[in-house]
């Protein structure tokens, strides 16, 4: 009787993820001090920018928000889901570097679901960033949101959708460029433009007139003013749907050439 070797073919696209994913995640939450140090800096940076620029609260267009606080916090809540969407291309090359991406070729599964665990460890790092700063910002700042903890919570979803699209953007950067200081260079040109040009800190009409075309055209523009719309209750559909229709452009468009970058593997 000839007994012949099964070959391992691996687990479905679906588990391979689910693996991955919570792989990701039980290293990132392993570290209790980076993991302390993750959620303390966007508090840190959310309690500066509200005293630095707490002297333009009576500025039309903030007035209105009954405090900077409330103008700032769904910024900084965007703002926190861009700089995560920058780490997603960090932490892949981190694992491209430590030889562990070289042991996932070796193995029968698919490189891309290598890719979309990245994002999907790095959304649930980004829900519990965001929870946490809206709700130190209650006590910290006096916080009060005129919709509540369900424009809040809206206002985190969507950011989380932001993170997670411009995620695809950075992991396609990454698997392009594969050098830590290229995209730590790109990652500047692309995300502190995006993030200073936007109606993130003062509003659109108070800026000089080319910044202001900058602004009105700026992605980040249209997801802030979603987000800010949904704490306070004011009727943003528009800003919600364009916001989402350039998530999934991005995640579209990043998605396909990060793959297509990573299964070249040079």
């Amino acid at each position: 009787m000839v007994v012949t070797a099964r070959t391992w073919t691996g687990g479905s696209f679906v588990s391979q993820v689910w693996v991955l994913t919570t792989r990701s995640l039980r290293t990132s939450f392993a570290d209790r001090r980076l993991l302390f140090f993750g959620l303390l800096q966007p508090i840190v940076l959310l309690v500066l920018f509200s005293q630095v620029f707490s002297g333009i609260a009576a500025l039309p267009g903030i007035a209105g928000y009954h405090g900077y606080a409330n103008y700032l916090l769904p910024a900084t809540l965007v703002n926190i889901a861009a700089a995560t969407a920058m780490g997603s291309g960090a932490g892949l090359l981190a694992e491209m570097y430590r030889g562990i991406v070289g042991r996932f070729r070796a193995m029968p599964m698919s490189l891309f679901s290598v890719l979309l665990a990245r994002t999907l460890s790095d959304s649930a790092r980004l829900a519990l960033q965001l929870t946490v700063t809206a709700l130190a910002a209650v006590p910290l700042l006096g916080y009060r949101p005129r919709a509540g903890a369900v424009g809040v919570s809206l206002a985190v979803l969507l950011s989380l959708a932001v993170g997670w699209g411009l995620g695809w953007v950075f992991i396609a950067i990454a698997s392009w460029l594969r050098r830590p200081e290229a995209l730590q260079a790109a990652a500047f040109l692309v995300g502190f433009p995006l993030m200073f040009t936007s109606s993130a800190y003062v509003p659109v009409a108070t800026m000089p007139g080319w910044v202001q075309v900058v602004a009105r055209g700026n992605p980040l523009t249209y997801a802030i003013d979603g987000c800010r719309g949904l704490t306070s209750g004011e009727n943003v559909a528009g800003s919600v749907a364009v916001t989402l229709g350039i998530v999934a452009l991005t995640a579209g468009v990043g998605g396909v050439v990060a793959a297509r970058q990573f299964r070249r593997g040079k």
